[in-house]
């Protein structure tokens, strides 16, 4: 078994995918083969090994129901996942915030004025610069 990180397993759309299909209700791989081979174009192979590697990255678990596998969501795989995106968006929020902000200063100081723009003098002035 390979160690997969489950970022790493999610990288992929086919497995991002995968996943909000199991997430929506446990599925049959079969199921899951059809609706992303037909999404994506790829083979019922293809998709048993995207179904193993997220299963690696502790994603997703499977059991036997007969000669069938039905696939289902670790939730606390996916709160990590979810933890860490929140810590990253914690970092960068205020500094988003702050660019932001000096985006709209930018603007209101290169905006004309409300009486420049009715005088027709903004428009003059723009001209010039041209």
């Amino acid at each position: 078994m390979v160690d997969v990180h489950p970022l790493d397993a999610l990288g992929e759309p086919v497995r991002r995918r995968l996943v909000e299909l199991i997430g929506a209700a446990e599925r049959p791989a079969g199921e899951l083969a059809t609706a992303v081979g037909a999404e994506f174009g790829i083979s019922q192979p293809a998709v048993s090994r995207h179904l193993r590697v997220l299963r690696e990255a502790g994603l997703v678990v499977s059991r036997p129901r007969g000669t069938v596998r039905l696939y289902t969501v670790r939730p606390d795989a996916l709160d990590e996942v979810g933890r860490w995106t929140a810590s990253v968006v914690r970092a960068w929020s205020p500094r988003l915030d702050a660019l932001g902000t000096e985006v709209a200063r930018g603007r209101r100081a290169t905006a004309p004025a409300a009486d420049d723009v009715a005088s027709g003098t903004a428009s003059a002035t723009h001209e010039e610069d041209a």
